[in-house]
């Protein structure tokens, strides 16, 4: 599967469509004053107009002047382009109200995309000594579990126990643990400071079930013992036992070694923070070769960036907030001494061990039964009514993205993104009112000031609340909505949470990508019911909807969920004329009238569920769920079931490739399925019916949410009817399927989502892509077969381009040209609003002009920005051509050529084993994997280009590639963002010489090493201008140099110059923008240094990994130098000699 962390943009065009929508909600008869006020990061005095915008803040008095909820007034705020950094919560009550049908309307301008941030942005940056760590201060009293580096999270500083040394085998107590055995732990923490000590903190993953992830802190160390914050110890290692539960609430052993220990300076390692409080200082350790002073490094201070708040009596009312980005907040509880102590979906425990647990144990524990502590969420709604939120972007967010909770109602949420957020993507209700109307005051009472307590942002504002049925969260609507790689900091987050509710509609919304489950409705509220006690606990839900959703790749780190996962009571009890009976009348019940009531699941589709027990899950307590003309494959486990459920529910006109109805402990008293249909684990296009893909995700006008494509996340076997179904995101009207380059004759696009294309027989999977019509592989934009005028290079940049580099132009005019061999060439650049036209011709044709300018605003970095195909076979070149805008930006080409999958016998393995079947995305469904460092794949291959295909993730670590036998370069398959990236390119090389090479990939270290396979394609070369180490203009410095001719080992015109004195230099000035250094490679070799133009010397290892002479060999390449002069200067830095041949030019 992708990994969890994309940038996935929403478009304005989208926000254009929703703004039509919103605006024709039907007003008063009384014709409304159309007000249009404006704001701007920048902005101030109260103005409010295009010429002279306001501040955020100054806006909003602009409108609570103009009180239009009273006066009926068409208020609206354009925000200007820029990002809106925050002093404090932008907080909104029922004086910043519209009316009915006019709505005070807080959007993106024609053109803008404003970013509503709570962080600072970090400068004044200064290296620690010469350690590649650098501080910065930061404004006191600075506190923050985020960061974030160029629009991405960075981790904090963190390692796992068994890289810092640690023997592990600690004994738990009560109060921590005993680790006086484990000398290397026993050092490390006592070097620490008390206050070094108290902010360390462990990570759980797993440890109070494989559904959670438990974090604590510790609180002291003395004399071989940890003493750990309280109470989040007993919460996570001693939870009160509990009666007549139907689901466990396990405790995690004492003795339970941490996965990671994070959040010490000692723990740095590149791409890493850590933000020491009392110095007020941030340090960051850059990634290799990065340059702090060039990242935008964002330090949320922050917790919550909206909050809009009325009471019940006077609730905010009829706004809209549309086309704007909230980003940068943090939640900072976790940090406290009650931690993380994880039960399910993000629910923790932070008081004591019995919390929520009322009568059920002994002594009694707070209530309601199941109220326990959900997270923060940065933008909150709470007694709060007609409420829009459309075409926004919720992203890099550390607590949860979006609650609505509290007497709040008809609530729309439509057409949104939400991604890259720590904790779950939207959370609706609240643990704490179960029963408003508290009818069990004696046995599970649910009190008013427990409800504004826990429920609320302020329970002194409604304090005055009268609570009853008004309380009651309902008639929500969430809607074609894209909610992926959530979860990022808290794995147990499913994308939606839904609490306690009634009329809530979930329907059309893309889940994906997800650590845990996609949608949870009613956590931990049925864990004391189940058929034997169906009535331990009740609450008000009744009358929602989950309907039409698209769910893959899902329960990607946690297990133990589904794609919908249900607890305990979804209806309220009706008899057969449709009267409302009250709680005590279980047996009374009417079947039909209170399925009516109950929760309709319908239409959904799920496929890709890791660790999936059941897709469609009624566990604990669950009741009176229709699952109905569902779709469920490829996702292990049951379709149904679950554990201990109550029962009432009827399974019928799904399709499902495991069986329905499966309960693994205590059997629900009634379940009910007919008109299922069996399909295959794998089924193709005739299994499913078309209109059930079609139907399910976002709608076509919402495609674009998704931000990417086209990307196939599933692809069936090929049909006997030569048809093969596609899975993915992305896909469109247009979208081409190719077998072998050639398209498909007949393709149907039932959705965003799925593709059914018509294929020539024999055709096998690895044949088929998407979008393109071969498989196309990547030549970087510093590839020396790259021609350049008027473009120079940037790295480092950290938005995501190949190889951490790109080349770019200012100049109108500026050309990059490249000559290929193939029938169809793809150009990389970038999309921004600082971009322009580019002018294309191929072979000299004409000129087409491309946009580089993207419809939402937004970078994309390493985009796709021209294809062409069906080009006559041989050699073409194309050339780019700067036209207009700031820049002009290309990160290389896409070229045709071949896949070989890992299980090719033509690979020859050593210490490696195969695994299929993954969830993963893996290349035709199987990888190679080893444990054992050594372990080597070896491949020969004829071309000029070379790709190794292969897994990023925690769990892998170094490979060495060496090609030809010559020097290993170590290349990392850690990403950056801590996130599983399967099938991703781990490794390429282009400008090979023609003919035959062996490539050999040998694991250096991480628990795995993970190979699927390689990717071959022929580029052009064009020949290169040798300078020969004999060339008058070369420079040799040093009293080492030695000349040496005739020694018969292939030296370009015979001859070399060689030293063995350590400082020697050899320097060359040349014109160009693409220089090779040729030498020797060989066992009495070492290392060299080589400097352009004064920048900084990069080391070059030339001691090759087959312990063989290698002359005459290309060792450095530097390309996509600026157009001039440039001087290289080459360095001995170790070993017995260096050996130099001279320079290649292109």
């Amino acid at each position: 599967m992708r990994a969890l962390h994309r940038r996935r943009l929403a478009q304005a065009s989208t926000a254009a469509v929703l703004a039509g929508m919103v605006m024709s909600v039907p007003g008063h008869a009384s014709a409304a004053v159309a007000v249009t006020l404006y704001a701007a990061p920048s902005g101030s005095g109260a103005a409010c107009t295009a010429a002279a915008p306001c501040s955020l803040s100054g806006a909003q008095s602009a409108v609570e002047n103009l009180a239009p909820s009273s006066s009926g007034d068409a208020v609206t705020v354009d925000l200007l382009d820029g990002t809106y950094r925050l002093a404090s919560t932008w907080t909104l009550s029922a004086a910043d109200s519209g009316s009915a049908g006019h709505p005070v309307v807080w959007q993106a301008a024609p053109g803008a995309r404003p970013v509503i941030s709570g962080a600072t942005q970090i400068t004044g940056w200064s290296e620690v000594g010469t350690s590649g760590v650098w501080s910065a201060p930061v404004p006191s009293g600075s506190a923050s579990r985020q960061v974030y580096v160029n629009g991405q999270e960075a981790p904090i500083a963190q390692e796992s126990p068994a890289a810092l040394g640690f023997a592990g085998g600690w004994t738990g107590t009560s109060t921590g643990y005993k680790i006086s055995s484990d000398s290397a732990a026993v050092a490390w923490f006592g070097r620490l400071t008390a206050a070094q000590v108290a902010a360390v903190e462990f990570d759980y993953p797993g440890g109070n079930g494989a559904w959670t992830e438990s974090r604590c802190r510790v609180a002291s160390y003395a004399g071989g013992t940890l003493t750990m914050d309280q109470p989040c110890w007993a919460d996570a290692t001693a939870r009160s036992s509990f009666s007549q539960g139907s689901g466990g609430l396990p405790s995690m052993s004492p003795s339970t070694m941490p996965a990671l220990v994070e959040d010490a300076q000692a723990l740095l390692d590149p791409g890493q923070w850590f933000l020491d409080s009392t110095s007020n200082t941030l340090y960051y350790e850059p990634s290799a070769g990065a340059q702090v002073s060039g990242l935008d490094v964002e330090l949320p201070l922050l917790q919550q960036l909206v909050v809009g708040a009325g009471t019940l009596a006077a609730p905010l009312h009829d706004v809209t907030f549309q086309g704007l980005q909230f980003s940068y907040a943090t939640w900072n509880a976790p940090s406290s001494s009650a931690g993380f102590a994880d039960v399910q979906s993000n629910l923790r425990m932070t008081g004591s061990a019995d919390q929520g647990m009322c009568q059920f144990s002994n002594p009694a524990g707070s209530c309601p039964w199941g109220s326990l502590t959900q997270p923060l969420a940065n933008v909150a709604f709470s007694a709060a009514k007609d409420i829009t939120l459309t075409g926004n972007r919720f992203a890099d967010l550390g607590g949860a993205g979006l609650s609505v909770m509290y007497g709040s109602s008809n609530t729309l949420i439509h057409g949104n993104e939400f991604t890259d957020i720590a904790s779950t993507g939207i959370l609706l209700g609240c643990t704490a009112d179960p029963n408003p109307t508290n009818p069990n005051s004696s046995t599970d009472p649910d009190t008013a000031s427990v409800i504004k307590q826990s429920c609320t942002p302020n329970p002194s504002a409604v304090a005055n609340d009268t609570i009853g049925t008004n309380e009651i969260l309902t008639g929500t609507t969430v809607s074609n909505n894209a909610i992926h790689d959530v979860g990022t900091d808290y794995s147990s987050a499913p994308g939606i949470t839904l609490l306690f509710s009634q009329n809530t509609t979930i329907t059309h919304n893309d889940l994906y990508d997800l650590p845990y489950d996609g949608i949870t409705a009613g956590v931990i509220q049925g864990h004391v019911d189940q058929a034997s006690t169906p009535e331990n606990s009740t609450n008000i839900n009744q009358d929602n909807t989950i309907s039409d959703n698209l769910f893959y790749n899902y329960l990607a780190v946690r297990s133990d969920g589904g794609a919908i996962y249900a607890e305990g009571h979804q209806a309220q009890y009706y008899n057969a004329g449709g009267t409302l009976l009250p709680d005590s009348s279980y047996a009374q019940a009417d079947p039909t009238q209170t399925l009516a009531h109950g929760l309709q699941a319908t239409g959904n589709v799920a496929y890709n569920g890791n660790g999936t027990d059941f897709t469609y899950y009624d566990d604990a307590g669950s009741e009176w769920i229709n699952w109905q003309n569902d779709v469920a494959f490829n996702g292990g486990g049951a379709a149904t079931g679950g554990c201990s459920s109550t029962g009432h529910f009827w399974i019928t006109g799904g399709y499902y490739s495991a069986p329905v109805g499966q309960y693994a402990c205590n059997a629900p008293i009634d379940t009910h399925a007919s008109g299922n249909t069996t399909i295959p684990a794998g089924p193709g296009p005739a299994d499913i019916p078309a209109g059930l893909l079609g139907n399910a995700g976002v709608s076509p006008a919402y495609a674009a949410l998704n931000g990417i494509g086209p990307s196939v996340e599933y692809t069936s076997a090929v049909s006997s009817s030569n048809q093969v179904l596609i899975g993915g995101v992305g896909f469109t009207a247009n979208t081409p399927v190719y077998v072998n380059g050639a398209q498909a004759s007949s393709v149907q696009y039932p959705s965003s989502g799925f593709l059914i294309a018509t294929v020539p027989a024999g055709t096998t999977n690895p044949e088929i892509t998407v979008g393109n019509p071969v498989s196309m592989y990547r030549v970087n934009d510093t590839d020396p077969t790259i021609s350049y005028s008027g473009f120079s290079s940037s790295a480092n940049r950290t938005f995501g381009d190949l190889g951490n580099d790109v080349h770019y132009a200012t100049a109108n005019g500026s050309t990059a040209t490249y000559s290929f061999t193939g029938t169809t060439i793809q150009v990389y650049g970038e999309q921004n609003t600082d971009q322009g036209n580019l002018g294309i011709s191929i072979d000299g044709g004409v000129q087409q002009t491309v946009s580089t300018v993207p419809a939402d605003g937004q970078r994309h970095a390493d985009a796709v920005v021209y294809t062409v195909g069906g080009l006559s076979a041989g050699t073409h070149t194309i050339v780019i051509t700067k036209l207009s805008g700031t820049y002009a930006t290309l990160d290389g080409f896409g070229v045709p050529g071949v896949h070989v999958n890992d299980t090719d016998p033509s690979i020859s393995y050593s210490g490696y084993s195969v695994s299929s079947g993954r969830p993963d995305g893996d290349f035709a469904g199987d990888v190679h994997y080893a444990s054992a460092n050594g372990s080597t794949a070896t491949y020969s291959f004829t071309g000029s280009f070379i790709q190794v295909y292969g897994e990023r993730y925690t769990d892998q670590g170094n490979i060495g590639v060496s090609i030809d036998g010559g020097a290993q370069q170590i290349v990392s398959t850690v990403p950056e963002n801590w996130q599983r990236q399967g099938d991703a390119v781990v490794y390429s090389v282009g400008g090979l010489s023609s003919g035959t090479h062996t490539i050999v990939v040998t694991k250096l270290s991480g628990q795995y090493t993970t190979l699927d396979g390689f990717g071959v394609a022929t580029t052009v070369v064009p020949p290169v201008n040798r300078i020969n180490d004999t060339d008058s203009t070369i420079t040799y410095t040093g009293g080492g140099w030695t000349y040496s001719a005739n020694r018969g080992l292939g030296d370009y015109d015979n001859d070399v110059h060689a030293t063995t004195e350590n400082g020697d230099t050899a320097t060359y000035t040349f014109t160009g923008s693409t220089i090779q250094v040729y030498g020797e490679e060989y066992t009495d070799e070492g290392n060299i240094g080589v400097s352009i133009d004064g920048g900084t010397q990069q080391v070059v290892n030339t001691v090759p990994s087959d312990g063989q002479r290698h002359s005459d060999v290309a060792v450095f390449t530097a390309s996509g130098l600026s157009p001039g002069t440039h001087t290289i200067v080459i360095t001995k830095l170790s070993g017995a000699y260096a050996v130099f041949d001279g320079f290649g030019m292109f």
